[in-house]
């Protein structure tokens, strides 16, 4: 078995950073989906690809694989860049394209 320990990033319909703190972990799929000849729908025998689990730290999450026995992957999080911007910027001189309303 293997899991994988990450921060998820935000949601793209998120305007705020929730649940972008706390550390997931999940597990790897042992198999691949398969579908179904009659309905078409996809399914798979490993019920372990919908378990999910939150933790406060990585030090928890990576403390709970090593006591179930499993490979771990850490994936780190990036960084953001912000770049501060203020509504005089609009009217730059410095401003590379026109500024047209």
């Amino acid at each position: 078995m293997q899991v994988r320990i990450y921060q998820p990033s935000k949601n793209a319909m998120q305007s705020g950073r929730a649940n972008t703190k706390q550390w997931l972990v999940e597990f790897e799929p042992e198999s691949a989906r398969e579908i179904d000849p009659l309905m078409g729908w996809t399914s798979s025998r490993d019920t372990q690809g919908q378990l999910r689990m939150w933790f406060e730290t990585k030090e928890e999450a990576i403390a709970y694989a090593q006591r179930q026995g499993v490979m771990y992957t850490v994936e780190e999080p990036r960084e953001r860049k912000t770049v501060p911007k203020g509504y005089g910027d609009n009217f730059s001189t410095t401003r590379l394209g026109r500024w047209t309303h």
